[in-house]
C-alpha cells in the first residue's frame, strides 16, 4: 500500500496530512510490521491518541452546561468507548485502509472493533503530530463528538454499574461485587462471564470481551432482575 492509497480517506475526513508517514504509521496494525517493513506499528499513536481524545471530550462536555462529574464522567465514557469509536471507524471505513498481516486479514481483523477504535485514537495522534492540536480537536469534534445526542437518546450514557450499587446499597444496605465464572478462548480473543452478586445472593451474569464488558452487562441484567430499571 502507498500513500496514494490514502488519498480517498483524506477527501473523506477533509484532511491532507503533511507527513504521510505518521499516517501510514497510525494505520499500522502490530501483526503487520514484520510484513511490511513499515516504520513501526500504532500503539504508541495510539496512546497519545486517547490522551488528545479524552482531553477535548472533556473540555467540550465542561462548557456544555453546568453536568456534575458523575454526568460528565458518564458521558465521556459513552464518547470514547470502544463501541462508539469503531462505529466512528466504520463511518469514515477506516478498515480499509489498515495494513495488517495476513492472518490477522483473514481472521477478520479489519472488522474488529478493538483494531478499529485502536486505529482511530493512533489517527489522532498522527493529526495531533502532524498538524496540532487544533487540527485533532476539530477532528475529534466533527466525527465523535457530534454522536452525543444520538448516543443519549439511546441511553448509551447510563452507567449501568453505578446505577446497580447505588440500587443496591439504597435498598439492600450492600455494596454488590463481581466475580469472574468463566473464560473461554486463545489470549487475544478471550470471552469472560461475570456474576454480579449482592452478599452471597447471585443477581445475574452477564459476558463480554474484557472484564469490565462482563461486569457491565452482569450489572445490566442485574437492574432488569431486580426491577431497577
Amino acid at each position: 500500500m502507498t500513500a496514494l492509497s490514502f488519498v480517498n480517506l483524506e477527501k473523506t475526513i477533509g484532511i491532507m496530512f503533511k507527513n504521510k508517514d505518521l499516517l501510514a504509521q497510525s494505520l499500522t496494525h502490530r501483526s503487520a510490521v514484520r510484513e511490511t517493513r513499515s516504520l513501526g506499528h500504532n500503539e504508541r499513536l495510539e496512546f497519545l491518541g486517547d490522551a488528545v481524545l479524552e482531553l477535548v471530550t472533556t473540555d467540550y462536555l465542561f462548557h456544555i452546561g453546568q453536568k456534575t462529574e458523575g454526568e460528565m464522567t458518564n458521558l465521556r465514557s459513552a464518547l470514547v468507548n470502544r463501541e462508539n469509536l469503531s462505529s466512528v471507524a466504520k463511518e469514515i471505513s477506516l478498515g480499509e485502509y489498515l495494513y495488517l498481516s495476513k492472518g490477522e486479514d483473514r481472521s477478520g481483523g479489519r472488522d474488529k472493533d478493538s483494531t478499529l477504535s485502536n486505529a482511530l485514537e493512533a489517527l489522532i495522534g498522527a493529526l495531533y503530530l502532524d498538524q496540532g492540536f487544533e487540527a485533532a480537536s476539530q477532528f475529534c469534534n466533527e466525527f465523535i463528538l457530534t454522536r452525543l445526542q444520538a448516543l443519549q437518546a439511546a441511553g448509551k450514557h447510563v452507567d449501568e454499574k453505578s446505577s446497580f450499587q447505588e440500587k443496591a446499597q439504597e435498598t439492600e444496605g450492600l455494596t454488590p461485587h463481581y466475580e469472574v465464572l468463566e473464560q473461554e478462548g486463545p489470549d487475544h480473543e478471550k470471552t469472560f462471564t461475570c456474576g454480579v452478586f449482592i452478599g452471597e445472593e447471585k443477581i445475574a451474569e452477564g459476558t463480554g470481551n474484557s472484564k469490565q464488558k462482563a461486569e457491565t452487562a452482569a450489572a445490566a441484567a442485574g437492574l432488569k432482575a431486580k426491577g431497577w430499571n
